[in-house]
């Protein structure tokens, strides 16, 4: 057998499909210490996405809270507004 031959049949790719050779299965390595965690320094480091995107979380909380809150006063009315029916009916039920 040639050296050419035996170098071609060591130098043949390990899989079938010479496609599937060229992606890597080794995990992605993050470039300059980046690990994906978030920027150090807060949010007052963030560009104008991260800004933007802080503000709308913000704004939907506060949204959230407001609904809470509405809803809260409206259950308090409804109990005061039964407990004054019921002091209505005792009153009523103790003069006779």
């Amino acid at each position: 057998m040639s050296s050419a031959l035996r170098i071609a049949r060591v130098a043949r790719p390990l899989v079938a499909n010479p496609q599937v050779a060229r992606f890597s299965i080794a995990p992605r390595m993050m470039a300059a210490g980046d690990s994906g965690s978030p920027r150090s320094g807060g949010a007052a480091s963030g560009d104008a996405f991260t800004k933007r995107e802080e503000a709308a979380e913000n704004l939907y909380v506060k949204r959230q809270e407001a609904e809470k809150l509405q809803a809260l006063r409206e259950k308090v009315k409804k109990g005061e507004a039964q407990l004054a029916k019921d002091k209505a009916d005792l009153d009523k039920a103790d003069k006779k």
